[in-house]
């Protein structure tokens, strides 16, 4: 059989790779030019970045990702650099407001935390400063040089779309407001959390379990906590199924403050709790604990309890953390990659990216048999 010819190779480095080099001579451009094109960086016009990439992915070249590391390290080390500018957008009822409810303020925290990590400068910006328009934020953000943006901690109500000049943008969201215009978004993972809690709960002998939430604070998180609670319920018999406790905090529905006047009302959950006796009740501290207490409902006596926004984890209350720093952080790592990309824009397939919940055990949550000798202690 006759020897095969050796197939024809594009010109490539000694490793047999084809470079930016081999690109940018077949091109008849510099080498800076490809780079550029291949970065989709602005300066280049968009039928030239095209033309390059095109003729890159033809040539069968594959950036080194280990080079990439290394240069996009030295572009930030260089002396005399300025560091860049995330800005971290914010549309609370008052321009530092949202430091009051926990998981926004871990938000920042965690984004504050990552964003030196990773060479940037992360900068407060509130929407409601007066006469503060869309158009506004927009041309300070271009004269600052601003290209990278975090949107967080906005209203539920009004829900209007961010008229930003999103063609030399490049944003991710954390939670689920905005809902115009859709960008790359970064949350909890509610639904997982509740699913999660009711799995402990479970595997502790409960199966009588209560779940107290206002309903606009479900609605806020696209229905997941009662979808999350209701899947798991499926494992218990039918006769065990304790119906959700919604109930309206009405006329502050529309608070951007969660805990604001949230309390279960004392009649309802009085009557739900009589009819269905739970063995158990899973909610946050502030839409239920207050009214066990006033009640004269002792924790774990009388009813077992778990949070599902735990915020301490000393071993006193059983339930979820939330791990919102990690939301944060994850925001900025997000963000950074696509800044890095020079990717700006409206997505076209905006990604949802979930963190979940971490659980502690705690005393509100005994073994089902430890909980009934506590009742019976109780009750003599």
């Amino acid at each position: 059989m006759p020897p095969q010819p050796t197939p024809k190779r594009n010109a490539t480095d000694a490793d047999g790779r084809v470079t930016q080099a081999d690109v940018a001579r077949r091109a008849g451009v510099h080498s800076t030019t490809v780079s550029l094109a291949l970065r989709n960086h602005p300066s280049l016009p968009p039928e030239t970045r095209q033309r390059l990439q095109a003729l890159a992915e033809k040539m069968g070249y594959r950036p080194d990702p280990d080079l990439r590391s290394l240069m996009i390290y030295r572009r930030r080390m260089a002396p005399g650099k300025t560091t860049a500018t995330i800005a971290y957008v914010t549309n609370w009822e008052s321009k530092w407001g949202w430091k009051d409810a926990p998981a926004h303020e871990q938000f920042f925290a965690g984004a504050s935390a990552k964003a030196p990590q990773l060479g940037y400068r992360l900068e407060h910006f509130w929407l409601g400063e007066p006469g503060l328009t869309h158009q506004r934020m927009s041309d300070i953000f271009a004269a600052r040089g601003i290209t990278g943006l975090i949107l967080a901690s906005h209203q539920r109500t009004p829900d209007k779309p961010l008229l930003f000049d999103w063609r030399r943008l490049s944003a991710v969201k954390i939670d689920f407001y905005p809902s115009s215009p859709e960008l790359h978004k970064i949350t909890n993972d509610q639904c997982a959390i509740i699913r999660l809690a009711m799995r402990r709960v479970i595997a502790a002998g409960y199966r009588r379990i209560g779940f107290v939430i206002p309903t606009w604070f479900d609605s806020f998180l696209n229905l997941a906590w009662s979808a999350g609670f209701l899947a798991e319920q499926q494992q218990l018999d039918a006769t065990e199924r304790v119906p959700i406790l919604f109930y309206s905090t009405f006329p502050y529905e529309n608070s951007t403050n969660p805990k604001a006047n949230a309390l279960v009302p004392r009649g309802l959950f009085a009557e739900w709790f009589e009819q269905f006796k739970p063995e158990v009740l899973i909610s946050w501290a502030p839409f239920l604990r207050p009214r066990l207490a006033e009640l004269g409902l002792s924790v774990p006596g009388d009813v077992a309890y778990a949070d599902i926004f735990l915020t301490a984890s000393d071993g006193q209350t059983a339930g979820v953390r939330q791990n919102c720093h990690r939301v944060g952080e994850l925001a900025v790592e997000i963000l950074a990659g696509q800044l890095q990309h020079h990717v700006f824009g409206i997505p076209d397939f905006p990604t949802s990216t979930f963190v979940e919940g971490t659980w502690f055990d705690g005393e509100t949550l005994p073994p089902r048999r430890r909980a009934a000798a506590l009742s019976i202690a109780t009750a003599t």
